[in-house]
């Protein structure tokens, strides 16, 4: 009986998947960059992938995130300042930078931040993963997307 109510219990997590936008983005712009900044979790920190779905009638369909992901929004200074907390902390981050919307690939994209320093990337969003207190503390300031 007690494994029955673990299994039924809700799940808790020690960890957080956040993205912070800058909130003078338009909408497809917000679902775009949202979209890319999440697509690198998984490949760096696999854990933070789910198994597999399937239906009643057992088709198959891809896993996705564990746990949910929170999305943030706040200005140009403060999305650079959670930046950089979010290296001081070593934490995983994905960036989207404005100059990726000039672009149409993979290959451009990365040559479109490798060619601007960190500290003068024009950034429109980040996606960060870590510990609850660590991810609170670089999304501080922020405030949840509407």
């Amino acid at each position: 009986m007690e494994s029955e109510h673990a299994e039924n219990a809700p799940i808790r997590f020690d960890t957080k998947i956040a993205v912070l936008l800058r909130e003078d983005l338009a909408a497809w712009q917000r679902l775009n960059v949202t979209a890319f900044l999440v697509s690198g979790l998984g490949t760096r920190v696999p854990e933070v992938i789910g198994e597999p779905y399937a239906d009643a009638d057992d088709t198959a369909y891809l896993p996705m995130f564990r746990q949910p992901v929170l999305v943030f929004e706040a200005g140009k200074e403060l999305l650079t300042t959670a930046h950089a907390r979010a290296l001081g902390r070593d934490l995983p981050v994905a960036v989207f930078t404005a100059d990726l919307f000039a672009t149409g690939n993979d290959r451009d994209n990365r040559a479109a931040v490798r060619a601007v320093p960190r500290a003068d990337l024009d950034l429109v969003g980040i996606a960060v993963y870590g510990s609850r207190n660590a991810v609170d503390k670089v999304c501080k300031g922020a405030a949840m997307h509407p």
